[in-house]
């Protein structure tokens, strides 16, 4: 049974996100943000300029007092510790922002756009350093921990990208429609119907492995090999599409939210936490000079084999709602996942210890 957390928004709520001590934020449709330390009442509340919808919060890894909030095209700066007018704001995208990510190192952060936009602001000169670009929209994004100049990507043209902040082309790019024709599965046939947009990306905490959840229900995990990335693992996680993912920190626990109304935590240590080495380089030469065909044919053997291991969630919950946003939280010594949907309360769910 959830715990719902009340009187903090009117409007229903987008996006979450908590700090290193364990802050919360929410951001709502009409410009509405409030803050919650643990409590079924929030701790703050602000009302932000031009009533645009809060779409994306993301505090400071480093400074946990300091929340950057998009709304509309801006990004506003926010001290949580008195939570008034924005202390900066920032207008570097031309279209309204679907996600923001801080690097580590807390020098660089990313705005993804509806016009497939990536602008990525180096924040001590408060200016734009880098602009990506996707051929859609450009739902997430998010840096690689451990190495603050590399970021992915994914979008509504279903695109999954890997960057580097020297470069302004992708490193590496991977068309999940491809992918499933490819496959030449059952589900490739339908695909014209229920495409595999790409929704949401979490990095797992060693910076090599991440997740995507899509339109057509799938969660995929990729490993990240230098330069490239491959698809580690695929399962069918919801019935709708998958509109979050997130993975735990520290852990290769991996939460998911669905357009289904289901919430559901996966542990996948068993199929990726094994092969953490990258293959020697030899034998990425070999794998680079091998035939298309036999490239293919391998890549398939092992997704079928991951396929026919049927992943299976380790907790499903019954949130009932289509979900908007997921975040995870320590409240009292104990995790928690903490949901956002339609409504304008946030849903708290106990979470297994890992």
């Amino acid at each position: 049974m959830a715990v719902k957390w009340t009187g903090g928004h009117s409007s229903p709520i987008l996006c979450l996100n908590v700090n290193t001590e364990g802050l919360a934020a929410s951001g709502a449709e009409r410009g509405e943000l409030a803050l919650w330390d643990g409590g079924v009442a929030p701790a703050g509340r602000l009302q932000l300029p031009k009533a645009d919808d809060v779409t994306c919060l993301v505090f400071s890894p480093h400074r946990p007092t300091r929340l950057y909030a998009s709304h509309g095209e801006t990004i506003s700066l926010l001290d949580v510790r008195c939570l008034k007018e924005p202390t900066e704001r920032f207008h570097v995208n031309e279209e309204e922002i679907n996600c923001l990510s801080v690097n580590e190192s807390d020098h660089f952060l990313a705005a993804a756009d509806d016009s497939g936009a990536i602008k990525v602001m180096d924040l001590e000169n408060k200016k734009v350093s880098r602009s990506l670009r996707h051929a859609n929209i450009c739902s997430s994004v998010a840096f690689r921990p451990q190495r603050p100049h590399s970021l992915v990507s994914c979008g509504l043209d279903m695109q999954v990208m890997l960057w580097s902040l020297q470069k302004a082309r992708p490193l590496w790019t991977t068309d999940l429609q491809e992918c499933e024709a490819e496959e030449d599965s059952p589900q490739a046939a339908g695909q014209f119907f229920n495409p595999p947009l790409a929704h949401s990306l979490s990095v797992a905490s060693c910076g090599n492995i991440f997740g995507c959840g899509a339109q057509d229900g799938k969660v995929r995990i990729f490993r990240v090999t230098g330069v490239k990335f491959e698809r580690e693992l695929e399962f069918h996680g919801h019935s709708l599409g998958v509109s979050q993912v997130l993975f735990m920190p520290e852990t290769y626990w991996l939460l998911t939210g669905g357009n289904d109304g289901k919430v559901l935590l996966w542990d996948v240590s068993s199929d990726i936490g094994k092969q953490q080495k990258s293959p020697p380089e030899s034998l990425q030469r070999r794998k680079a000079h091998a035939p298309a065909s036999t490239r293919r044919d391998r890549k398939l053997n092992k997704v079928a084999s991951n396929e026919h291991a049927r992943v299976l969630p380790k907790l499903t919950i019954e949130h009932g709602e289509k979900v908007n946003w997921i975040s995870c939280a320590e409240i009292k010594g104990s995790r928690r996942v903490l949901v956002a949907d339609q409504s304008s309360s946030v849903s708290v769910y106990p979470l297994p210890e890992p």
